[in-house]
C-alpha cells in the first residue's frame, strides 16, 4: 500500500472517531466517514499493546493492510479500524472474513452507499 493512503495525524483519527459512524464484531472496530477532499480512501489501523509484543502487532498489521489491499473500496472514504485482543486467535482467513463482514455493514465497498 501506498503511503498516500494511510492516515498518520492523531487529529484526524480523532476526528474520524467523534463522527461516531462505526460498526463492529467481538474482533474489530471501524470507524468511517466520508471524504470528498481526497481522489483515493484513506485508512489508520490500531492493535493495542496489550495484543502482544511488536512482532505479533507487526504481523495482525500487515495481514490488515493485505485484506484492505485485496478488497474494493470507495475513493471518497476515510476509516480507522483497531483490532481487538480477542482477534489474537484468529487465522487469515478468519480476519478476513470479519473485515469484510464490516466493511459491507460500513457500506464502504464500492457498490453500496454511505
Amino acid at each position: 500500500m501506498k503511503k498516500k493512503y494511510r492516515i498518520k495525524s492523531n487529529s484526524e483519527i480523532q476526528s474520524l472517531m467523534k463522527k461516531k459512524q462505526t460498526v463492529g464484531n467481538s474482533y474489530f472496530v471501524i470507524y468511517y466517514s466520508k471524504n470528498h477532499e481526497n481522489n483515493n480512501f484513506r485508512f489508520a489501523i490500531s492493535v493495542p499493546k496489550k495484543y502482544g509484543n511488536a512482532v505479533k502487532r507487526n504481523l495482525m498489521k500487515r495481514r490488515i493492510r493485505e485484506i484492505i489491499r485485496m478488497s474494493e473500496i470507495k475513493p471518497e472514504v476515510d476509516f480507522f479500524l483497531i483490532a481487538k485482543l480477542k482477534s489474537k486467535n484468529l487465522n487469515f482467513n478468519d480476519i478476513k472474513k470479519n473485515i469484510e463482514n464490516l466493511f459491507e455493514k460500513a457500506k464502504i465497498l464500492k457498490g453500496g452507499k454511505i
